[in-house]
């Protein structure tokens, strides 16, 4: 799993104009899930989001998780993070998961990020939505499950 995180001041997710997910303060996380991901690489990676220390203490040190300020984790499947532009000018999805092993993942993950404290706010998975979110610091991380279980 492939995700690209970002600290936030706010986010909304719409789907067809409605929205579907909305967030104040917290990371927003767009996630790529690979062929062979196994769901102990998505429960590891709502760990890490939500143990992530990118928010600010009295100091204004990167120090506190987003469950140390009550903020929020936002999930955005997001399958172009898997495309491989390395060969001519069409990006290839050969290594993004098919789309229901994909939403399991995901759905593992949110239950995990909820399980841990972490209120979450999602998209809405296989739709064509619409991000808005106004990054804090600006703070983005891109974090890889590839190795990490």
């Amino acid at each position: 799993m492939r995700a690209v995180a970002q600290r936030v001041s706010r986010a909304e997710i719409r789907v067809a104009g409605e929205s579907v997910g909305s967030m104040k303060s917290g990371l927003l996380a767009l996630v790529g899930v690979a062929k062979g991901d196994r769901p102990e690489q998505a429960r590891w990676l709502a760990d890490k989001l939500v143990h992530l220390r990118v928010f600010p203490d009295e100091a204004g040190k990167m120090n506190r998780s987003l469950l140390d300020c009550g903020a929020a984790l936002g999930v955005v499947s997001q399958f172009t993070l898997l495309g491989d532009c390395r060969k001519g000018r069409r990006p290839s999805y050969n290594s993004a998961a098919a789309p229901e092993e994909a939403e399991r993942l995901i759905e593992i993950l949110i239950a995990e990020a909820e399980r841990l404290g972490a209120p979450v706010a999602t998209g809405r998975f296989r739709a064509q939505m619409e991000v808005d979110l106004v990054n804090d610091g600006p703070v983005t991380l891109i974090l890889d499950t590839k190795e990490s279980v």
